[in-house]
């Protein structure tokens, strides 16, 4: 729809553009990251069996199952643009909202997208001989390029997302079609043991935390609920079946490691994927593994500058951000000044390195949020009981309130494990609190000058 036709009202909002396809691969592509590549390691080194290995990841699943259907529900009822912001605003306020919003930008958001850009930078070197900097200047590129892609449109976005996801399930489909299904092969034997001879309630507990790491960016479709067609449809499938295919995906890659790498080897390998694909088919399965690590963080890079800038978006739209956030582009139907200043200073985090410290102490309040955002279910069915909810989260109160136990385990166990960062964490997070209040000073004083004129 071209400007000159659009009306005042559409013009100045985003467009629901994102089909099914679209968004179940917002769902799949943010999740499926570098995690599965890395983690089982992690997982082998704090259990003392195939079986409890297996099990952490079913319940990961299952939690991170719980929470995307808890948003499910919450994005149908109010189908805007923001996600989560939305969410806790709705059912805590401004305020909390806004902190959520403030640390998004300041760090979780845009130090993912740092991290993941760094990432690739170094997994480029597998195919190019980059110097630190040539490698910081690929990761300061693929920012730039996926933000562009993104302003253009967000069927663009999307479609960058569907190609990028259906190539990464392709990659980790032959993995584990060659593990699998290969008969000439050797598996490896481990030098030590087992390094947890047996699985305690604590060691199962540290492998579940890393599991939920590896399924993060289940949320990401909640940003772009505002942009979603016929939401009250698609959003309920898009959660269920992204989920879903993930775990069963990462349930599958890991009998395929544990083929090539029986436990004890799994725990003394971190590169599992690549160990396997070199085993199976020498240097070339290597590379090839590198190869789909980086067709991985770039479909995760690109979903995750997809989504936040709706939620700074949303701030705009709630007077507690520049007002310029707020605004539509009119030619493309994006909130293109959001993603401008996500690009910006994503690049700033990745090009200095500061990221690294910052995400180090902010990044477990982002699972804060995630418990209030489950629990958000609760509070608004009391809150506003007559609301129109097209879809109800399955097992209610049970999924919602199990998924907000498991959030605020890793909080807990964030603040006993690393006090003085997540002290810190806590304290930047807090920092957002005079800033709202300078905002809404500014606010105010805008609609008095308003209503004088």
């Amino acid at each position: 729809m071209s400007t000159s036709s659009a009306s005042p009202k559409t013009a100045h909002e985003l467009h629901r553009a994102l089909g099914y396809t679209g968004s179940t691969a917002i769902v799949i592509g943010t999740i499926i990251g570098s995690g599965i590549f890395l983690v089982p390691h992690d997982v082998a080194q704090q259990v003392g069996s195939v079986e409890a290995l297996m099990l952490v990841w079913v319940i990961g699943g299952a939690l991170s199952l719980a929470g995307s259907l808890s948003l499910a529900e919450l994005g149908t009822a109010n189908p805007a643009a923001g996600g989560i912001y939305v969410y806790l605003r709705d059912a805590y306020g401004k305020l909390f909202a806004f902190l959520y919003g403030w640390a998004l930008l300041l760090v979780i958001n845009s130090g993912s997208i740092a991290t993941l850009a760094v990432a690739f930078g170094i997994y480029s070197t597998t195919f190019l001989p980059l110097s630190p900097l040539e490698q910081k200047l690929v990761a300061v590129g693929a920012v730039i390029l996926l933000t562009l892609v993104n302003i253009l449109g967000v069927r663009k976005g999307a479609a960058v997302q569907t190609i990028f996801s259906l190539a990464k399930l392709a990659g980790l489909a032959v993995i584990m079609g060659a593990a699998l299904f290969s008969r000439h092969f050797v598996p490896v034997q481990a030098t030590h043991r087992l390094p947890a001879l047996q699985t305690t309630a604590s060691s199962f507990g540290v492998a579940l935390i890393g599991v939920l790491w590896a399924y993060e960016g289940w949320h990401m479709l909640s940003f772009a609920a505002g942009e979603v067609k016929n939401p009250s449809r698609v959003l309920p499938r898009s959660y269920l079946v992204g989920t879903l295919v993930v775990i069963a995906v990462y349930l599958g890659a890991n009998l395929a490691y544990l083929h090539v790498l029986p436990l004890p080897a799994l725990a003394e390998h971190q590169r599992v994927a690549a160990k396997t694909m070199e085993i199976l088919a020498g240097p070339r399965g290597a590379t090839f593994v590198a190869a789909l690590i980086l067709c991985s963080i770039f479909g995760a890079i690109n979903g995750t500058v997809l989504g936040g800038p709706r939620a700074y978006f949303a701030m705009a739209r709630d007077g507690v951000f520049f007002p310029a956030v707020g605004r539509v582009h009119p030619r493309y139907a994006t909130p293109a000044a959001a993603l401008l200043i996500q690009g910006v200073w994503s690049i700033l985090l990745a090009s200095t390195g500061t990221y690294k410290q910052l995400y180090t102490y902010v990044i477990f309040t982002g699972w804060l949020f995630y418990a209030a955002a489950a629990f958000a279910v609760v509070v608004l069915r009391r809150k506003n009981p007559n609301l129109e909810r097209p879809y109800r989260v399955w097992g209610y109160p049970v999924v919602p309130i199990a998924f907000t136990a498991a959030a605020l385990t890793i909080v807990a166990n964030a603040l006993v494990r690393s006090p003085m960062e997540s002290g810190i964490g806590l304290i930047l997070v807090l920092a957002g609190v005079p800033i709202f209040l300078l905002w809404g000073r500014k606010a105010a004083a805008s609609r008095k000058l308003e209503n004088r004129n």
